[in-house]
Formats: C-alpha cells, sequence, structure tokens
C-alpha cells in the first residue's frame, strides 16, 4: 500500500518539477484562406506581377524619364538626349495646340460618355426591364454587337454610312452631297462613340435596375408618382453607387480613346484632334518623343485627378449609408 502511494505521489510530483520549463512547439507554416500559405501563394501570383511589371511599369516609369528630356527620333537628341526637367511640362501648359486639344476631349467625354453613353445606356436599361420575348433579345443583341466588334471594323461602318457621295445617313435623310465628317465632325465622332459604347452602360444599369425591389416602384406607382418622381425617389439612390461606378469607368475610356483617329484622323483642321490623337501626332509624327511623354503625364495627372473625384463621391455614399444605418439602429 506504502508502494503504491510513493508511486503515485512520485507521478504527481513529475508534473510539478517540469512546470517551469516550456516545451517549445514547431509554429505552423502561415497559411492565408485558401490554405496555400505565403510562398505558395506567391508563386501563383508572381507570373501575373512580371506581366504587370513588363507591361504596365515599366513603361510608365520609361515614359516618366522620356518626358524629363528632349529626345526626338531624329537628329543629335536621338543619339544624346539632354535632361530638361519640367520645361516640356511647362512647355505644354502654355502651347494651345495642348490647351485645344484638352477642351476638345473634355468635350468628347461630357458629350458621348456623360450624357451619351450614361443616358442611351440607362434608358436602354430602363426600358427593357420588363420587356420579353424576341424584342428584347434582338434588341439586346444589335446592341452588345457594336460593342464587340473590333474598332477598325466600326470605323469602316461610320465612314461608309456618312459618306458624303453615296453614305446611308444621306440616303435616309435625303440629304445628298452632305459631308457630315468636315460640316459637323466633332458631332459625328460623340455620336459614333455613344453608339459604340452604350452597352456597358446598358449592362450596368440593368443588373442595377435588378436590385430595386419591385414592390418599392408599385407602391410608389399607386401613392401617384409620375415617372420621372419614381426614377428620383426610389431609383436613383438605390443605384447612385453604380451610377457613379459606370460614370468613372466609361469617362476614363473615353478619355484615354483613340479610335475617334480612324475616322477624322484628327481633322479636320484639327477639330478632332483629341489629346490621344494629339500626343500620337506630336510624338510619332512630329517626332518630339519627349515632349509627347510630358503631355502623357499631364494626361496621367488628369485621370488620377478624375478618378479621386469620383472614389470621394462613392466614399460619401458608403459614409452617409452607415450613417442611416446607424441611426435607424
Amino acid at each position: 500500500m506504502a508502494a503504491t502511494t510513493s508511486s503515485a505521489e512520485s507521478r504527481e510530483a513529475e508534473p510539478a518539477e517540469t512546470a517551469g520549463e516550456t516545451t517549445e512547439l514547431p509554429e505552423a507554416p502561415e497559411r492565408d484562406a485558401a490554405g496555400l500559405g505565403k510562398r505558395r501563394a506567391a508563386g501563383f501570383v508572381a507570373p501575373a506581377l512580371i506581366l504587370i511589371a513588363l507591361f504596365l511599369v515599366l513603361p510608365a516609369v520609361w515614359t516618366l524619364y522620356l518626358g524629363a528630356t528632349d529626345y526626338r527620333l531624329t537628329g543629335i537628341p536621338a543619339i544624346d538626349p539632354s535632361f530638361v526637367g519640367l520645361d516640356n511640362v511647362t512647355k505644354a501648359l502654355g502651347d494651345s495646340g495642348f490647351l485645344d486639344s484638352l477642351w476638345l476631349t473634355l468635350l468628347f467625354v461630357l458629350g458621348s460618355a456623360v450624357i451619351g453613353q450614361a443616358g442611351l445606356g440607362f434608358a436602354l436599361a430602363w426600358w427593357m426591364r420588363d420587356r420579353k420575348g424576341w424584342v428584347k433579345g434582338l434588341l439586346e443583341a444589335l446592341v452588345m454587337l457594336s460593342w464587340i466588334l473590333p474598332s477598325s471594323v466600326v470605323a469602316f461602318l461610320w465612314i461608309a454610312f456618312l459618306d458624303r457621295d453615296g453614305g446611308t445617313l444621306n440616303e435616309l435623310l435625303r440629304t445628298p452631297g452632305t459631308a457630315w465628317l468636315l460640316d459637323h465632325p466633332m458631332l459625328s465622332i460623340i455620336i459614333y462613340n455613344v453608339w459604340r459604347g452604350s452597352a456597358f452602360s446598358m449592362m450596368l444599369y440593368a443588373a442595377a435596375l435588378g436590385n430595386v425591389p419591385a414592390s418599392h416602384l408599385e407602391t410608389a406607382r399607386l401613392a401617384g408618382a409620375s415617372g420621372w418622381q419614381m426614377l428620383r425617389d426610389v431609383v436613383f439612390p438605390r443605384i447612385r453607387g453604380h451610377v457613379l461606378t459606370n460614370l468613372l469607368l466609361i469617362s476614363l475610356w473615353t478619355f484615354n480613346d483613340f479610335t475617334p483617329f480612324l475616322i477624322t484622323a484628327g481633322g479636320p483642321d484639327g477639330k478632332t484632334e483629341t489629346l490621344p490623337v494629339y500626343i500620337y501626332k506630336t510624338a510619332l509624327g512630329s517626332g518630339q518623343l519627349g515632349y509627347g511623354a510630358a503631355i502623357s503625364f499631364l494626361m496621367l495627372l488628369i485621370n488620377l485627378i478624375v478618378a479621386v473625384v469620383y472614389l470621394r463621391l462613392l466614399g460619401q455614399k458608403k459614409k452617409s449609408r452607415k450613417t442611416a444605418k446607424e441611426a435607424a439602429v
């Protein structure tokens, strides 16, 4: 009995003797949500990062470098370019050609993206929200076809459509001999871009309108609200985030769009020479790569400013929604 008691005491004493010692266990490898671990996850991401660095980061850095030099395609500056700092930027800000192109670009974005694509895209999405059958499918197919066709094909179709001699538009309007691309060049490329790019806005707005409860619209209709009042008080407050996102994307795309060059080449007399076209003519047409790169840098800054403004508006929307939820609770 005594032996049994002593053996039990010895077993109880063993943990007490080792209580001060810390048992080190091997650390488990850190893993992400997918359970890959940092090294494996980095291996999967590495090819994409390499491609981004090669085709986005390095060209951007190279453009910034060129913008700070007097590099040209020909002559001594092509062999031994000199560092000029911000002289190209200062020159661009005082260049009437750059300022005119900037104004035309803003007009192009306002007319074809903010008013045209956003407006037509929403009108199509609103009209088709309750439509069914082959008419809806046909209209969606036509709108999508204008978006997925190659730019060169679309440009050729519009040149034929607006042609002075035998153009389709002149035949429809019975206005033979009207040179639309010469008499109304900016209006022509704005309508062209609206026709070409409204599909994206239509799809985005169609998805947004699908999240608006039908009961809310029906309640507003029974309360005697007009169509505009339903849009203002019921629909737009629920899709405001989608509207801002759509405006941000199509504004940036249109601001950097080069496809009008395929129709007018910036003419006549520079009346459709938007910034991308002006940069192309300056850098490659005139050989002033350094000056063209500096204008590209200014164009990048404008894009960043536009993006920051839209993102701040989105942030204010989320903040106001959070405040409303807290107040409701």
